[in-house]
């Protein structure tokens, strides 16, 4: 498929699609006059990458880890490494929720002093 399609199918534009490839996460074949067309399987992993930069993840990071993502084949430095960028989300996570958590707060105590017609404290 044209690049076109490509970024209609992933709701990625041409300009990160072909940002994805100057990284190294994804490779095209071009046709005699240059244009770039993709394999079917390019939908996937263009979702696989979306879902590592939603991560947190860097692009060296990723293209260093989707071959072996892709195939399943990883050595124990590989394993090190998923398992630490694991660790890192487990972190991030454990840190917005305390943020959630604050804002529900915030929110309950806002709510009842609306009902109650107190207004809401302001830190001094």
């Amino acid at each position: 498929m044209r690049i076109g399609e490509l970024a209609r199918r992933t709701g990625v534009s041409t300009r990160a699609l072909r940002y994805y490839e100057e990284q190294h996460l994804l490779t095209a074949e071009r046709s005699s006059s240059g244009q770039r067309h993709y394999a079917e399987s390019a939908v996937d992993r263009i979702h696989l990458i979306r879902q590592l930069y939603a991560a947190g993840l860097s692009s060296k990071v990723i293209a260093e880890l989707t071959p072996c993502i892709i195939d399943g084949k990883a050595t124990p430095e590989l394993l090190r490494r998923l398992a630490k960028e694991r660790d890192h989300l487990d972190q991030h996570i454990a840190e917005l929720a305390q943020s959630r958590d604050r804002l529900d707060s915030v929110i309950d105590g806002a709510t009842f002093n609306l009902d109650t017609g107190a207004p809401c404290p302001r830190n001094k």
